[in-house]
């Protein structure tokens, strides 16, 4: 039987490791915020409450967690390491890293593990990676760089990640938006980006 004593020792100790544990602060965001940002999606489709695909919702809350967390923690701390002076300059040249290092990193491993976790092939998944990589890229070079740019140079490193969640909320959206184009809504798509449309002819 637990007793209000062992609740309240409990919730000190957990307490504790949000507060000492920077990435476990951002797995808790990530499985919040990730699950959110497909639900805005599904939102914009005009879906309703009881319509929701709550599989696919639990899907970006398990990946925003146990994947996304980690790896861009471990990024972070890597920069910080190269880095290890906190000024606008060193700011900007760890967000260019991130734009050329993670950021391809990230969006391929998006669609690549998305795709495989709504029990599809591997020819598929590698079908998407080729289609998507380069819009959804394209659009990430318009902001993160600004957004990763502060992160660098103002934010306290312990709150990086959990920084970086909360303006992953609307770009979580795009994802799962582009994620779920059709062909012909991804030729419409690339349309509207005509230097991307160049440089793949």
């Amino acid at each position: 039987m637990i007793t209000s004593a062992s609740a309240s020792t409990l919730f000190s100790r957990l307490r504790h490791i949000i507060a000492t544990k920077p990435m476990v602060r951002g797995m808790i965001s990530y499985s919040i915020l990730w699950p959110t940002g497909s639900l805005l999606q599904q939102t914009m489709e005009n879906k309703k409450f009881g319509d929701y695909d709550w599989k696919r919702v639990l899907r970006y809350s398990m990946y925003g967690s146990l994947y996304v967390a980690p790896t861009l923690h471990y990024f972070m701390r890597l920069t910080s390491h190269m880095w290890p002076v906190i000024s606008l300059r060193t700011g900007i040249y760890k967000a260019v890293l991130d734009q050329m290092a993670y950021g391809p990193f990230a969006v391929t491993s998006f669609y690549l593990l998305m795709t495989l976790m709504e029990s599809k092939t591997w020819d598929e998944a590698c079908t998407e990676v080729k289609n998507k990589f380069f819009p959804t890229y394209k659009v990430g070079l318009c902001v993160w760089p600004i957004l990763q740019t502060i992160n660098y140079s103002f934010v306290p490193e312990r709150n990086r990640l959990i920084y970086v969640s909360v303006c992953s909320l609307i770009w979580t959206s795009f994802l799962a938006y582009v994620k779920q184009m059709d062909a012909a809504h991804l030729a419409e798509f690339k349309e509207h980006q005509p230097h991307l449309r160049h440089s793949q002819n």
